[in-house]
């Protein structure tokens, strides 16, 4: 698209809803890894050579945007979104505003039996029990990615938070946000293995500081 449409396009951040955006089509599949960086803004496809319903800015939470690529067509590539509804995606061209990468990590969440898993090209690197969403605000399921790594300075009751492409499906915002899911820390380890929090996943200080290291980009399976 010529710049000037491209910038009459709402951007696909953690703030945006696109009730009619296509949806994740295998939910619960591995990926090849590949991440995108979006060094400005990039038109979004409702397929390849579609019409456009998006672009991607080229940052998300004051992060640099990366989004996993979940398929390939050519020159086209299919991602993962950060915005509502969860599992929105989209297709982009490649070209010079993004370029690829590979993250060698997955996140595995096992919601049910409260366990996390960091994979490094297949392998585990790590494993805890860690706290889920309760009953009433339950942690969303599907695959989604790590959006950014922000410094919590409110509550400061995790050093580091991980917001993840994906959003409560009980709130429409926490504390004013857009109501993000994220991985992060928790001072009171008696949360861990309970099903108590309004749907982020609270780990330990040693996963945190692994997860914080991993790529931006990085798949999570919140199964």
């Amino acid at each position: 698209m010529a710049r000037a449409d491209l910038g009459m396009e709402a951007a696909a951040t953690t703030f945006a809803d696109f009730p009619k955006a296509p949806q994740d089509p295998a939910p619960n599949a591995e990926t090849e890894g590949v991440v995108l960086r979006v060094k400005q803004d990039v038109a979004v496809h409702t397929a390849p050579g579609g019409p456009v319903f998006a672009k991607l800015p080229a940052t998300q939470l004051e992060n640099p945007t990366w989004v996993p690529v979940i398929a390939e067509r050519g020159p086209w590539l299919q991602v993962l979104l950060p915005s509502r509804p969860n599992g929105s995606v989209g297709w982009v061209r490649t070209g010079g505003e993004v370029e690829r990468a590979r993250s060698p990590y997955v996140v595995d969440v096992d919601i049910d039996a409260r366990r996390l898993v960091v994979r490094k090209d297949g392998a585990p690197v790590g494993e805890w029990i860690v706290g889920v969403g309760a009953p009433n605000t339950q942690t969303p399921r599907g695959r989604t990615f790590i959006m950014a790594a922000i410094e919590e300075t409110v509550t400061r009751f995790s050093p580091i938070i991980l917001p993840l492409g994906t959003h409560s499906e009980t709130f429409s915002t926490y504390g004013g946000g857009p109501g993000t899911v994220a991985l992060h820390g928790w001072p009171d380890p008696s949360v861990f293995g309970q099903a108590g929090s309004d749907g982020c996943v609270r780990v330990p200080d040693d996963a945190l500081r692994l997860l914080m290291t991993l790529p931006l980009g990085t798949i999570v399976h919140l199964r």
